[in-house]
C-alpha cells in the first residue's frame, strides 16, 4: 500500500474593521486573501489546498470573536473540515490578547493554525510549512 499524502485543507480568514469601500470592485479584503493564497500555493508541493469557502468579515472590528465568518470557520475547524487557517496578519483574526488565546486554543485543539503577511507566520511542522 502507497503511502499518501494527505492534502492539506486550507481556509482563509480575513476581516477589515469598517465597510468603507467594501462595494469596490477590489477591497482590502481581497488584497489580504491573495496575499494569502499566494503563501498557500507556494506550499503547493506539500499539498497545500486552498479550500474555496471564503471566511470574510468585513465591516467587523477585531475587539470580540462576535463575528459571523469567524463564527463560521470556528464551527468547520471543530467539524474537522479545516487543517490550516491562513491570515495576512494576526490583528485579522483579534485585537484582544483573551480572544486570540481562545482562539489559539481552539486551534490546537484540531492542529490549525498560521499566520503569514507582515507579521512573518508560525507553522506546524505537521503540515511541513517553510519557514519565513
Amino acid at each position: 500500500m502507497e503511502n499518501e499524502v494527505k492534502q492539506i485543507r486550507c481556509a482563509i480568514y480575513t476581516r477589515k474593521s469598517t465597510d468603507e469601500n467594501l462595494d469596490a470592485e477590489f477591497t482590502t479584503l481581497d488584497a489580504q486573501r491573495e496575499a494569502c493564497e499566494n503563501y498557500i500555493r507556494s506550499q503547493v508541493s506539500k499539498k497545500w489546498q486552498i479550500l474555496p469557502d471564503r471566511y470574510d468579515d468585513g465591516g467587523y472590528s477585531g475587539g470580540d470573536t462576535n463575528r459571523p465568518a469567524l463564527q463560521r470557520m470556528m464551527a468547520d475547524i471543530r467539524a474537522g473540515q479545516i487543517d490550516i487557517v491562513v491570515v495576512y496578519k494576526i490583528d485579522r483574526l483579534s485585537r484582544a490578547i483573551i480572544d486570540f488565546g481562545e482562539l489559539q486554543m481552539e486551534f490546537e485543539k484540531k492542529r490549525s493554525f498560521l499566520c503569514v503577511g507582515d507579521a512573518g507566520h508560525q507553522h506546524l511542522d505537521e503540515f511541513g510549512a517553510d519557514d519565513a
